[in-house]
C-alpha cells in the first residue's frame, strides 16, 4: 500500500518536502487508509459458523452487526436496535429495531431477519459456538420493526451476548455463503481476500451513517511471526497492531512515532486438560499438573509479565469474582504427593499441543520444563490454528494444550455436553442452573463464586492468568479500544487525527 504511494509522490515536487516529514505522516499518505496487523488469519469470515476469536476482528461491527453494541467499557449501548425493554423476571426482552436499514445486497432488515437468524442460530443444524443460548430463545415478531425475545432461562446478560458476534443478524437468502461472501449491514463490505496473505474491506456507501466513517479502505495483513510483526510496524508497513507480541513493547514506548496502550481483558489463560484420556480422568493427577505450575513465572515468561494470576475459569473485575488461586498454589512437592497417591508410574508421558501463538509457544516450552522437575514428560507438539481448531477442539485429540479463552461470558462451557475437554460433573451442573435461574444479584454472586470455587477444587485445568493485551500503532491513529472486553477492531470508530 505505501509503496504505491510513494511512486505517486516520486518525480513530483512534492517528494523532497513529503521525505523530509517525519514517519507516520508520509507514511500515511491519504489520510482514509488503513493497514492493521494481525496475528492470526480467520478460517472463514462468519463467525457463527466457527469458534475463532480471529473471525470477529475482522468483521464484527464492520462487515456484520448485531442488535447491541459492546463498548470497551464492558457496557451495551444501542445498534441494530434503537431501544429495548426487559421483562421484570429476566426472561423476556422486547426491542425497537432501526428503521431504513439494508444488507448490502438490497435486501431489507427487518424483525424478520432477526427472527431468520435466532432461529438458524439455535437450530439443530447450526454450528454456532452460542448454539445453547439461542436454543433457548424464542423471537416472536411484533411488527416489521419489533421483535420479543422469550427465554426458557433468566438470562441478565441477555444484552452484552446480543451484541456478540455470534449474535450477527444474517441475510436470508445470502447465509449460507458468509464464510467467503460475507453480506451483512455494516459500513464495510469484503473487497479482497489472499489467503495467508491479506484481506481489504472497503467502504460501504449505502450504510447509514456512511458519511461518518473515515477510512475507505481498510486492509488485515496476517504476521504470526513475533519478529515479523515488529518489522512492518518498524517500517510502516502497518499502521497498528492489535494484540501484538508483547515482547517488543520497551522498544515501542521509547519511540515517539508510537503509541501503546495495554488493554485489560475478560480472557483466562489455562492449561487445558482432556479429561478423557487416562490418567487426567484422575482429580489427584490434574492437581498435581496444576500444582507442578509457578503461574508468576508463566506470566513473566510466556505473557512478558502481562497478566494476573487466576485460580478458576473468571477473572478479577467480572460481577461475582472470588479469588481462588490460593486452592492450588505451586507447590512441587505436593505435585510429586499427589502423583504418587494416584499410582501413575513415572515418568508419565503427555502431549502438550500449542497453537501458533507466541503466549502458546513461549508458555508451552516453560510449562514443560516444570512439569519435568515433578516427573511429566510433556511432549511439544505446535500446530497452526486450523489444526488446532480441527483437531484440538473439534475432534478432542489432545491431552493438553494452551489456549487462552477470550470469550467474557463462558462459564456454562463447563455445563456443556461434548464439549472438547469433557468434564462432566452433575454438581457443577446443578450450580450453574441455579445461577441461571437467580434473578437477584446478591444470590448470582454467591453462586458464581462457588461455582469458581467448584472448578479450582475439582482441578478442570491448571488456570493461568488473565492477560493484557498490547496494542502498538502510529500516534496519530485515534480509536483504538483503551480496553478488550471482546475482540474486536470498530473500523467506522478508527480515524486519523
Amino acid at each position: 500500500m505505501h509503496s504505491n504511494r510513494r511512486s505517486l509522490l516520486a518525480g513530483s515536487a512534492i517528494a523532497a518536502a513529503a521525505c523530509a516529514l517525519p514517519w507516520p505522516l508520509w507514511a500515511q499518505g491519504r489520510k482514509d487508509q488503513l493497514t492493521l496487523g494481525l496475528a492470526l488469519e480467520p478460517p472463514g469470515l462468519d463467525p457463527t459458523a466457527g469458534a475463532a476469536s480471529s473471525i470477529a476482528e475482522v468483521v464484527l461491527y464492520n462487515i456484520f452487526e448485531t442488535l447491541t453494541k459492546i463498548n470497551p467499557d464492558g457496557s451495551v449501548s444501542p445498534l441494530l436496535a434503537e431501544s429495548w425493554e426487559l421483562g421484570s423476571d429476566l426472561k423476556s426482552c422486547t426491542l425497537r429495531l432501526r428503521r431504513g436499514v439494508q444488507f448490502h445486497n438490497g435486501a431489507p432488515c427487518n424483525a424478520h431477519s432477526v427472527q431468520f437468524s435466532f432461529e438458524r442460530a439455535g437450530s439443530a443444524k447450526s454450528t454456532n459456538k452460542d448454539k445453547a443460548t439461542f436454543a433457548q430463545l424464542r423471537t416472536e415478531v411484533l411488527d416489521e420493526h419489533t421483535v420479543r425475545l422469550h427465554s426458557s432461562e433468566v438470562e441478565p446478560d441477555l444484552l452484552f451476548l446480543l451484541g456478540q458476534a455470534t449474535a450477527i443478524i444474517v441475510e436470508p437468502t445470502s447465509a449460507a455463503s458468509n464464510a467467503s461472501k460475507p453480506i451483512g449491514t455494516g459500513p464495510y463490505r469484503l473487497q479482497s481476500w489472499t489467503r495467508g496473505a491479506a484481506l481489504t474491506l472497503t467502504r460501504w456507501d449505502g450504510w447509514r451513517s456512511a458519511h461518518s466513517v473515515r477510512l475507505a479502505r481498510v486492509t488485515f495483513r496476517f504476521i504470526a511471526d513475533p519478529a515479523a510483526q515488529v518489522a512492518a510496524l518498524l517500517a510502516g508497513d502497518v499502521d497498528a497492531f492489535p494484540r501484538v507480541t508483547p515482547r517488543s513493547m520497551a522498544q515501542f514506548k521509547a519511540q515517539p512515532r508510537f503509541q501503546v496502550i495495554v488493554s485489560g481483558s475478560r480472557a483466562k489463560t489455562i492449561l487445558a486438560m482432556n479429561h478423557a484420556r487416562k490418567p487426567l480422568q484422575d482429580r489427584r493427577v490434574r492437581c498435581a499438573i496444576a500444582a507442578a505450575i509457578d503461574r508468576e513465572a508463566v506470566i513473566q515468561g510466556a505473557a512478558d509479565g502481562l497478566g494476573r494470576p487466576i485460580g478458576s475459569h473468571y477473572v478479577p473485575g467480572a460481577f461475582g469474582y472470588v479469588d481462588t488461586t490460593g486452592l492450588n498454589p505451586y507447590d512441587p512437592d505436593k505435585a510429586r504427593k499427589l502423583l504418587a497417591e494416584a499410582g501413575v508410574k513415572l515418568p508419565l508421558a503427555l502431549t502438550l499441543t500449542l497453537p501458533p501463538t507466541p503466549y502458546a509457544r513461549q508458555g508451552g516450552e516453560i510449562i514443560a520444563a516444570m512439569l519435568a522437575k515433578v516427573g511429566i514428560q510433556a511432549r511439544l507438539q505446535n500446530v497452526e490454528w486450523a489444526q488446532w481448531l480441527a483437531g484440538t477442539y473439534g475432534q478432542k485429540n489432545y491431552d493438553l494444550t494452551l489456549i487462552s479463552h477470550v470469550e467474557p461470558l463462558d462459564l456454562g462451557t463447563f455445563a456443556k455436553p461434548g464439549y472438547y475437554w469433557g468434564y462432566q460433573s452433575a454438581t457443577f451442573n446443578t450450580l450453574y442452573a441455579q445461577i441461571q435461574h437467580s434473578t437477584r444479584p446478591a444470590d448470582r454472586a454467591r453462586l458464581l463464586g462457588d461455582a469458581q470455587r467448584l472448578l479450582a477444587q475439582d482441578c478442570v485445568h491448571a488456570f493461568l492468568y488473565q492477560p493484557q493485551w498490547v496494542t502498538v500503532a502510529a500516534k496519530d491513529l485515534r480509536g483504538l479500544w483503551s480496553d478488550m472486553p471482546v475482540f474486536v477492531n470498530d473500523l467506522a470508530g478508527m480515524y486519523w487525527a
